[in-house]
């Protein structure tokens, strides 16, 4: 069982900003809607990294509607990056968004990022939510897509999550945390394995920072108050990863 601590989202007097980042895969939201909602709620983020939104009838509403119950907006993404979807809390100022499709294996499943770029306050972050392919020579190109569209987003301070669909030891994970903070190994808060809900014996969801982003603690919120465990199963088929992120003023 976790420490219930983490912290709060704030405005620092040098005007770096502490943040929420919440990533989690909803399985298309064929699960238990308003366990889901509560688990999100509860984490109180100011940024959702999502993975499997919605895709095909009345997508746009169905994430809306999620949104609106979890005390979010919807940012970008959904449908038009092929899943990864980004939601975000009124805190935040959006600046850009792209949804960018990543090329197509024929056979396998297309993928996507959803990208953005916001401030809270003085603070300016990058940020990209993914899913990457099931076939390892697929996914270790994804791998190196994401570094670039990162890059590409033109900031100095960024922070990519979702579903990577390797764990810790494998070749794609170790070049994104060799680029970027692995929040999890470099602050560990709360649970770890984030696959299954419903057995957790795995390590496959993560959140990454760049440099010059400290990391206050990351997890699975497991005894978070107000996150039941009960809801952590009914919601989807993975377990969230929750970061709390000190951004410096830009």
């Amino acid at each position: 069982m976790a420490t219930p601590t983490l912290p709060d989202s704030r405005t620092e007097p040098d005007g770096s900003a502490v943040i929420r980042v919440l990533a989690y895969n909803v399985r298309s939201m064929r699960d238990d809607t308003d366990a889901l909602a509560r688990v999100i709620t509860a984490c109180a983020p100011d940024l959702v990294l999502v993975q499997e939104a919605p895709r095909f009838f009345r997508w746009r509403k169905k994430l809306a509607r999620l949104a609106a119950a979890s005390g979010q907006v919807v940012l970008t993404g959904g449908a038009t990056a092929a899943g990864p979807a980004v939601l975000c809390s009124l805190r935040a100022t959006v600046e850009r968004t792209e949804d960018v499709l990543l090329p197509l294996t024929p056979g396998l499943h297309r993928r996507g990022f959803a990208t953005a770029v916001v401030r809270f306050g003085a603070a300016r972050l990058g940020v990209l939510s993914c899913h990457l392919s099931l076939r390892q020579d697929e996914r270790q190109a994804q791998g190196g897509m994401l570094l670039d569209r990162l890059a590409a987003l033109g900031v100095e301070h960024a922070v990519a999550g979702g579903d990577l669909n390797e764990r810790p030891d494998g070749r794609t994970f170790r070049r994104l945390a060799a680029a970027l903070q692995d929040c999890r190994a470099v602050s560990s808060w709360g649970g770890e394995f984030t696959s299954t809900a419903a057995d957790p014996h795995q390590r496959i969801d993560a959140l990454f920072a760049t440099g010059g982003v400290e990391v206050l603690g990351c997890g699975v919120p497991l005894g978070l108050p107000g996150v039941r465990e009960d809801d952590l199963r009914a919601a989807t088929d993975h377990l969230p990863v929750l970061a709390a992120l000190r951004i410096p003023a830009s």
